[in-house]
């Protein structure tokens, strides 16, 4: 099967910079990839932390760089002034709807609450059938181990079907975790929640 080219990402990622430079080195690696791949990036358009090292990577080498903003953050200052395009939305969940409209992938990097915040939400939207696009996890010296390992107690425990585990792409190199993301084959389940049709809900 014939597989289309990404030709724009979605990158979730921290607005602080965090304490092992592995991670400000992954997004100027990641900058360095997508520009090669002459692929679009869409993030949530801050100036600051890993969020900013990977968009001035992108513009440093003439990529395309789309953010997308609550006005309530560009009044704090953190707008990054010298994209390629900004978008101003009202609220989180406008940020996020749009930003997965203009984007045929995701990627989290490391990050906190937002940036898993925003993992999550395309997950449960894949699951739903909301969106059909590949998301992955980019486990930089190890730092999503732990949840992946909580991804994986949740199986165990019957909370999460497998196939939608199955949903999120992990590795800690960034070439092999593109062609995953470039095979993902979207989920077709019959039904996402146990025990439904035979009337145990």
């Amino acid at each position: 099967m014939t597989h289309p080219k990404l030709s724009s990402i979605c990158v979730f990622c921290g607005s602080s910079a965090g304490n092992r430079p592995e991670y400000a080195a992954m997004a100027v690696l990641l900058g360095e990839f997508l520009l090669e791949k002459q692929v679009t990036l869409v993030y949530g358009g801050a100036n600051v932390g890993l969020m900013g090292i990977l968009a001035d990577t992108m513009l440093a080498g003439g990529g395309k760089v789309i953010g997308v903003m609550p006005r309530s953050l560009v009044e704090r200052e953190v707008a990054h002034n010298n994209l390629t395009a900004m978008h101003i939305v009202g609220g989180m969940q406008e940020r996020k709807a749009l930003m997965a409209d203009f984007s045929d992938a995701f990627l989290a990097l490391p990050g906190a609450f937002g940036t898993l915040d925003e993992l999550f939400e395309v997950l449960t939207w894949n699951q739903l059938g909301i969106v059909n696009k590949p998301v992955g996890l980019l486990n930089i010296s190890g730092f999503f181990t732990h949840l992946v390992a909580m991804l994986d107690h949740a199986v165990a425990e019957r909370f999460l079907r497998p196939e939608h585990r199955g949903m999120l792409q992990i590795d800690e190199d960034l070439p092999r975790l593109w062609t995953k993301l470039e095979r993902y084959e979207p989920l077709r389940a019959e039904k996402w929640i146990e025990g439904l049709k035979e009337g145990k809900i």
